[in-house]
């Protein structure tokens, strides 16, 4: 084991409150290419903002479709409203190289310090305040692992919007305490599939023990929002205006490391729908888009649900019923319901449209997929060394992270690291205690299941290959 380092930069480097940024920034105005546009699965024909307003809020739509302003405005009640917890800290995980006794510099963006213990605050409040802005009722979503319900749930009760959550049904077997803090915030909370929907109620005649999916919850918020007036349908990843509320990330992580004369060779997070990633690399990607700077991006999903690292660049439906919009996305077909492990934020079939480009691109340098087993083995080697419990998504990041800090001890080379742990894992207690008494299994689809999804992939906007 080496010897402790002389800390020379401080554990935790905080931005001030005047710090907090004052704009989102939008990567889709740096893009050399940018991603295609959503289409109308009946036309094929590219969505007008009238024909997603019916589903967003109109504020959001706008968002949702603009590709020129490099910069748009954070509304002051929001950036009071961040003031609550942030700016977050960037942490140096000083105990973490030393276990690994690694040369390589750790640095880790803490998005876990609210209660909903999760980045996803940063997008919730944006969208809960543009519907309150518009005059509505209140919204409906899903919710994976619980961590964007929970966010939502938060946002709507400190606006007073209604709030109503499907939440995947074995997600919300392995955590039920999710609910539970969802509904002291006010929110309705749903296991889907239901039968409260159409798509629901078709989906179990047809498979009762159907164990539920992000695409199936999806489906079921849309339906409900679309047909109840005042209600509106809002998203925690894959669409352009999640990225872009969540670009706050990337800016303060930026702002930190310039604070102490850092820049990364290496750049991690989690992808389940771009989210994470996409918020913490927008900064950086920036530069490298505009020949500033050219760090290495690599996006972590499970090996559960391989998205980029075995998934199809085609235009699919983001939801299990097909009644969205088709996105051009790295896919793994709507109708596929990916296993049911405890990354339950990381388990949709779709990337987001933004992040799918630019890995397209060869921008994002890289995907890999991980297993269950490493994934908690890296949560632990973190937990005891730097004393926080992630959550099983923010932890994929970190494995790949242990693999970099190995790598450059390996090859003797100083590497600067930055992943983005961006949720605390104290609602994934059934999770850690499977890992810990050896029941926990790995399970990586075959080459035929991931085929079943894609041949219902569907022919709009593919007929001419992806070269």
């Amino acid at each position: 084991m080496a010897e402790a380092k002389t800390q020379e930069i401080p554990y935790k480097v905080y931005l001030s409150e005047e710090e907090i940024p004052t704009h989102w920034q939008n990567i889709r105005a740096d893009m050399k290419t940018d991603h295609r546009p959503l289409l109308n699965p009946g036309t094929g024909e590219p969505l007008k903002a009238e024909e997603l307003e019916p589903i967003f809020c109109s504020e959001l739509v706008k968002q949702e479709l603009n590709d020129e302003d490099k910069f748009i405005e954070i509304p002051e009640e929001i950036r009071n409203f961040y003031k609550m917890y942030r700016p977050s800290p960037l942490v140096r995980a000083y105990n973490l190289e030393k276990a690994l006794d690694t040369p390589a510099k750790i640095y880790y963006k803490f998005e876990g310090g609210n209660t909903s213990g999760s980045h996803k605050l940063n997008s919730a409040i944006a969208q809960a305040y543009f519907a309150k802005e518009q005059g509505l009722k209140g919204v409906t979503t899903e919710t994976g692992a619980g961590q964007w319900g929970t966010a939502l749930a938060m946002a709507c009760a400190y606006l007073g919007l209604d709030c109503k959550v499907y939440m995947v049904k074995c997600s919300a077997e392995q955590k039920p305490y999710r609910k539970s803090v969802m509904e002291t915030y006010g929110a309705e909370v749903v296991s889907s599939p239901s039968d409260t929907t159409e798509v629901g109620a078709k989906i179990l005649e047809s498979d009762p023990d159907n164990s539920g999916s992000l695409g199936t919850a999806i489906s079921e918020a849309v339906e409900v929002a679309t047909k109840s007036d005042g209600y509106r349908y809002v998203l925690g990843s894959v669409l352009n205006q999640v990225l872009l509320h969540q670009s706050i990330i990337g800016q303060e992580a930026k702002a930190a490391m310039d604070k102490i004369g850092e820049y990364p060779d290496i750049i991690i997070g989690c992808a389940g729908g771009g989210s994470n990633l996409g918020g913490l690399m927008v900064s950086y990607m920036s530069d490298k888009l505009n020949g500033k700077a050219n760090p290495y991006f690599i996006a972590v999903e499970p090996a559960s649900c391989p998205t980029l690292t075995r998934g199809k660049f085609a235009y699919d439906f983001c939801d299990t019923g097909m009644v969205t919009p088709l996105a051009k996305m790295y896919t793994l077909g709507s109708q596929f319901i990916p296993s049911a492990d405890h990354a339950g934020g990381l388990r949709f079939h779709g990337m987001s449209p933004i992040l799918s480009q630019l890995y397209h691109d060869g921008y994002i340098d890289e995907a890999r997929a991980v297993e269950q087993t490493k994934v908690f083995e890296a949560a632990e080697l973190f937990a005891r060394t730097e004393g926080t419990l992630p959550a099983p998504e923010s932890s994929h990041a970190i494995a790949v992270a242990i693999d970099e800090a190995l790598k450059a001890k390996e090859e003797g080379e100083e590497k600067t690291i930055l992943f983005n742990l961006t949720g605390t894992g104290y609602f994934d207690m059934s999770a850690y205690e499977q890992y810990n008494n050896g029941t926990m299994k790995n399970y990586v689809p075959t080459d035929e299941e991931l085929q079943a999804g894609f041949e219902k992939i569907p022919p709009v906007g593919n007929e001419v290959p992806e070269e």
